[in-house]
């Protein structure tokens, strides 16, 4: 099926969650609809069409550190761009894994310095080693993205729907 955005209650784009997640929070009271999807819901007693785009009812502080942007699974595999540190190749979030460049046997730790995305026959080879001892070449040296969260809601999904876009015009506009 598909995936909701979910916007702020003053329209600022928040993050992008399934379908389930959507209506679930639409259930609970917490949202309202914006746009629909062309995609429908059924059950014994109802038939309703999925959420595109939902508006938080109440405003959510976002508390975020300007330039700061928060140290996480997804935003590794989107400051990689989806590519596996080692061969290269783009896979899907469900085909990537997270290595430790340096191992944490090794005293490697958890930082955007030391993560990179692999792809799991990448991160096999390499096992509990440095790229060096298992003969692997790390192809970019990781650091801390410089974009911000909210940039990063464009590439959550493989092609921005038409729907969000009005969204995040903001962000191109040069204001």
């Amino acid at each position: 099926m598909s995936h909701a955005l979910v916007l702020n209650a003053t329209y600022e784009p928040l993050q992008i969650v399934s379908w389930q997640k959507a209506l679930q929070l639409l259930f609970q009271g917490k949202v309202e609809v914006i746009e629909e999807s062309d995609q429908e819901v059924r059950t014994v007693r109802i038939s309703m069409k999925v959420p595109a785009v939902l508006r938080l009812l109440s405003y959510v502080p976002l508390g975020r550190k300007k330039n700061v942007v928060r140290f996480s699974r997804t935003n590794i595999f989107l400051r990689d761009d989806h590519q596996c540190g080692y061969c290269g190749r783009r896979f899907s979030k469900s085909q990537l894994t997270l290595d430790h460049v340096i191992p944490v046997v090794q005293g490697g730790r958890k930082s955007w310095e030391n993560i990179v995305a692999a792809c799991l026959a990448c991160n096999q080879k390499k096992g509990g080693r440095t790229p060096n001892e298992a003969g692997m070449k790390l192809l970019r040296k990781p650091k801390a993205p410089l974009w911000l969260p909210s940039t990063s809601l464009k590439m959550g999904v493989a092609v921005t729907p038409e729907r969000w876009k009005i969204y995040f015009r903001w962000e191109n506009d040069g204001s």
